[in-house]
């Protein structure tokens, strides 16, 4: 019986032996949280270099247009003809030409609203109820009325929802143009009740509409080495891709309409009073404050009746990516000159009475610091121009952007809450003239090369504003809510847009606060400033795209941020570092050598008679992301001193790493991230000793264990 047993314990070993050999044999890809990001990033070529810059093959396709716009007040309706020039920079042969119809969003047979999932709420305000089950239903839509070719003849197209096709009657050669005509119509929407980046709002007093007019004429898409042609269907939210050009632009409006748009006005003479020309010209040299061109009585007089002829407002404007514009009778408009650089730029603001006196009082000063705060840190602001609308919305196009706020006190006033709240938004939107009206990323696939490089500007125009700036997005403490949540309902920065849960906190906030970290943590001001403005330099009226910031920021800086790049951007991991013990050591010297003798009492403190102090801490890591340990220490007379080490401490262990800490004086408490500059999850394993006596006396039994 014995042998039988001893037989079945050595066929036991010998199996438990062969599996462990087995096992031991088995290999693994590279998971070190450290390793390079070369599977993630294209291979680098002569278009797009390694270190993040345009190459020496790099080429872009060129836009030119030409239209005449009519406004209908009456109808609330706009029309327009353009004619199209295509530049084929690109070394490819091109079939077809593909534009967008960004109004078809709001077709009768738009499939926006089929993909949206929905249920039935116990309760919604009346606004949102005739939002989402209006009594009528909205003819909305491009109307194509004509596509020609430069003669005139009809040119082949193909419409497929937001996207139309041109077939070209030939293959358009690299180096070659191409010329064609579209004329259309559509109805405006109602952005106030409807929703939307453009319409109109209603003023049913007196019957008057104020207008913020943007992706109103088809547009061409962008063709480019890295995607093809960028052609995405617009759902209604990742925004947009676009092509540099030049715009001639004639806008027929009311005639005692305000208006402003993109690009230079061609005939002042024309369109402006005596009066308004002479308070223009001296808004051009006044530096200090905001000169009011139409005022406010003014306006009031003549949004009281509504004339009946028209007046042709004509605009040049030369490389931009878009156009956009914004009329009413009801505009207060007031300007003033900004110094960027010894040059002079205009900063503008249009608004009715309902927004004053907060736009008088905010508006056009924002916008002024905006521009100066952008050109510091990116490259100077290169237009004529920057003018902020009382559009009631958030949105953004070259020299021209829509914003909200309104006084919201029963005297007329406005809380700070709504001074903040304005000023936040009208920097933002201002703001994307740099991020992406010039810096021209593709929105519609990578929102955060746009919003969340934005919101990180943002964030030191605001404080430029106002040093007590009450700064919602970008902090590292304000991200950890949304990063700690449901892993279910998070995806990383690097998605698309149109498929993530909480596109606020992940296109504009985790963006952000990871560049704030960034700057202000882990590269450090200097390093951070220089490749940041290196990669706007590099990338000014250029299409750049996650693998050209990733790599001018290290290029520039000689930091290799590969490690934050994959956990910031690639992952959903957060940040938890804790202190999993402390063992404290005092020396015995002899002639010949120096013994460390662990000390086993309870707490930090402990009798040591020779001159230093010996701390043996243990970090861990129960979070995914690797990060600096920032460790503050405070000593029993009360100064403190800080260590900082880099993210590289990781590098053999991802789990827990131990330092060794000596110093002259006592230590009373150790605590890590005091000023929760990483976005720490939980701070409970943070502080040693832990506050609580209870926890501590776990703490003690857990490290003797």
């Amino acid at each position: 019986m014995k042998q039988k047993f001893f037989n079945l314990f050595l066929v036991l070993m010998f199996t438990a032996g062969g599996l462990l050999a087995q096992k031991a044999k088995q290999g693994h890809t590279n998971i070190n949280k450290f390793r390079q990001l070369k599977q993630e990033l294209p291979t680098p070529n002569e278009q797009r270099l390694a270190s993040g810059a345009p190459g020496p093959k790099y080429t872009q396709q060129k836009v030119d247009y030409k239209m005449d716009i009519t406004l209908n007040d009456d109808k609330r309706s706009i029309s327009g003809s353009e004619t199209i020039t295509y530049h084929n920079n690109s070394t490819d042969e091109l079939a077809y030409l593909w534009v967008q119809l960004d109004q078809n969003m709001r077709a009768a047979d738009s499939k926006t609203p089929d993909i949206q999932p929905n249920r039935i709420p116990k309760k919604l305000s009346k606004r949102r109820y005739d939002r989402a089950f209006p009594e009528e239903s909205f003819e909305g839509g491009f109307n194509i009325m004509s596509v020609t070719n430069a003669d005139g003849s009809n040119l082949s197209y193909t419409i497929n929802q937001t996207m139309m096709r041109i077939n070209l009657p030939k293959p358009l050669a690299s180096g070659e143009t191409f010329e064609f005509n579209i004329s259309w119509w559509y109805n405006i929407n109602n952005h106030r009740t409807q929703g939307g980046r453009s319409g109109y709002e209603h003023f049913p007093e007196n019957g008057n509409n104020n207008y913020v007019i943007a992706q109103f004429y088809p547009r061409m898409c962008v063709y480019d080495n890295v995607e093809g042609w960028q052609n995405d269907q617009f759902w209604g939210r990742s925004e947009f891709a676009l092509e540099f050009g030049d715009f001639t632009v004639n806008i027929t409006v009311p005639e005692d309409h305000m208006l402003g748009a993109t690009g230079v006005l061609q005939n002042p003479n024309e369109v402006l009073s005596k009066k308004e020309l002479k308070r223009w010209k001296k808004a051009q040299r006044t530096f200090d404050n905001p000169v009011v061109i139409r005022t406010q009585k003014e306006a009031e007089e003549i949004e009281k009746t509504k004339a009946t002829g028209t007046k042709t407002w004509k605009f040049y404007a030369e490389n931009v990516r878009d156009y956009a514009f914004a009329t009413s009778r009801k505009f207060i408009w007031d300007a003033m000159a900004v110094d960027i650089n010894g040059r002079t730029v205009m900063a503008h603001s249009l608004y009715s009475k309902e927004a004053n006196p907060l736009y008088g009082d905010h508006s056009t000063r924002a916008t002024a610091q905006t521009l100066k705060t952008y050109s510091e840190y990116t490259f100077d602001y290169p237009y004529h121009k920057a003018i902020s609308v009382d559009g009631q919305m958030g949105m953004e196009y070259p020299q021209i952007c829509f914003n909200p706020g309104r006084p919201d006190l029963p005297d007329g006033g406005y809380s700070d809450r709504m001074k903040y709240r304005m000023v936040k938004v009208t920097v933002h939107e201002v703001g994307h003239n740099f991020f992406p009206m010039i810096v021209n990323s593709d929105e519609r696939q990578w929102t955060w090369m746009d919003e969340g490089l934005n919101s990180y500007m943002e964030m030191l125009a605001e404080l430029a504003y106002d040093p007590n700036f009450p700064i919602r997005r970008g902090y590292p403490k304000n991200i950890v809510r949304y990063m700690s949540g449901d892993q279910s309902r998070l995806a990383p920065i690097m998605s698309k847009g149109d498929n993530v849960y909480s596109f606020g906190n992940n296109a504009y906030g985790k963006p952000a606060t990871g560049l704030w970290m960034l700057r202000q943590t882990i590269m450090g001001p200097e390093l951070f400033d220089h490749a940041f403005k290196t990669y706007a330099q590099r990338w000014k009226f250029k299409h750049p795209t996650p693998a050209d910031f990733f790599r001018t920021m290290e290029d520039a800086s000689a930091m290799d941020l590969d490690w934050f790049w994959r956990g910031w951007f690639y992952t959903t991991d957060v940040t938890d570092i804790g202190i999993k013990g402390v063992k404290k050591f005092y020396t015995k010297k002899s002639n010949n050598s120096v013994e460390f003798v662990q000390d086993e009492t309870v707490g930090l403190g402990f009798e040591n008679t020779q001159d230093k102090y010996h701390y043996e801490i243990t970090y861990n890591k129960p979070g995914g992301l690797v990060m600096p340990i920032i460790v503050e220490f405070t000593y029993n007379d009360g100064t403190k001193e800080r260590k900082m080490y880099p993210a590289e401490i990781w590098r053999y262990n991802d789990k827990e790493v131990t330092k060794v800490f000596s110093s002259s004086k006592q230590i009373k408490k150790i605590e890590i991230d005091p000023d929760l500059e990483t976005a720490d999850v939980d701070t409970s394993n943070n502080k040693y000793p832990p506050k609580d006596e209870d926890q501590f006396s776990k703490f003690k039994k857990k490290m003797k264990s």
